[in-house]
């Protein structure tokens, strides 16, 4: 699975930008959403890499990301992160996890540059130190 954290912000971008961060369920900054490696997908990330940062997630950090960060769809439900995790990485899907599809982070720990394409900033393409990043921001 591929963890993106929208970086940049709302104010002038282009509308095909917007409709591609929307559609990711990336709404605001610094919120993060899982999703699979399809052509499709990958073709939105190519779209959009230049205001967000991506990965590849684990399973210790996408464990410890459900557990701080992921709300229940209804409120008074609690939510079991080992079966929410193991249901992600069998089945690749939201579905009947009870949980929404999309996390809601803090700014990251020690700060970032939010100008910059990786190594030097934080933007793009992380591979697996995308899981550093997202533990920065929990």
């Amino acid at each position: 699975m591929i963890a993106i954290i929208r970086i940049a912000g709302m104010v002038n971008r282009n509308g095909d930008i917007e409709e591609t961060l929307f559609r990711l369920k990336l709404r605001r900054k610094y919120a993060c959403t899982l999703i699979n490696e399809t052509k499709e997908n990958l073709g939105m990330i190519k779209k959009v890499r230049s205001f967000v940062a991506y990965g590849k997630i684990d399973k210790e950090t996408l464990l410890e990301l459900v557990k701080k960060r992921g709300q229940p769809v209804e409120k008074s439900k609690k939510i079991d992160a080992e079966k929410v995790v193991e249901h992600l990485i069998k089945n690749k899907n939201f579905e009947n996890t009870g949980i929404k599809p999309f996390f809601r982070l803090h700014p990251a720990r020690g700060g970032i540059s939010s100008k910059q394409h990786f190594p030097k900033g934080v933007l793009g393409d992380h591979g697996d130190k995308i899981n550093d990043l997202i533990r920065r921001m929990l």
